[in-house]
């Protein structure tokens, strides 16, 4: 897992367009890279709503959303189509950031153990580093948590 302080690392992953979208895209912007289990599913449509729902709070605050699960581009498409989401959704079907980040990790799910995207956010600084992590995260107090910490 990265520690607050370490160099946010890089990824260039397709969003839900297949358009590249590099981490470095953003630099002096803070971007907000929130990794969640899977499209479509209870906790991680609220996390993606709420985020959404606020996306001009976060905008107004020199601040990118973005979230990524290994999730197809089109999952991500009927995804955003169908809760009509203002931020960016990336595709990491090889993992790349998700191991990079260190949110693959292993999941206890009622006794059974299986390998997993923890849900985790992260807020890198207008420089590329890391300024928060949000570990243990809630889906639905995620998104309101993270801009409250962004507005200070």
């Amino acid at each position: 897992m990265l520690n607050i302080g370490d160099k946010a690392p890089n990824f260039t992953l397709p969003d839900k367009d297949g358009n590249n979208v590099s981490l470095s895209d953003f630099l002096g912007k803070k971007v907000i890279v929130y990794f969640y289990p899977k499209d479509n599913t209870p906790g991680c449509t609220k996390q993606a709503c709420g985020f959404s729902e606020s996306i001009q709070e976060f905008e107004n605050n020199n601040t990118v959303v973005i979230g990524i699960s290994k999730d197809s581009q089109k999952s991500h498409q009927n995804f955003t189509q169908k809760h009509d989401l203002k931020i960016i959704l990336l595709s990491d079907i090889d993992r790349q950031a998700i191991e990079a980040y260190g949110v693959w990790q292993e999941k206890k799910l009622y006794g059974k153990v299986s390998m997993g995207i923890v849900r985790t956010t992260f807020v890198v600084d207008e420089n590329g580093n890391i300024e928060k992590i949000f570990d243990k995260v809630k889906a639905a107090q995620n998104p309101e948590e993270t801009l409250d910490y962004i507005k200070g």
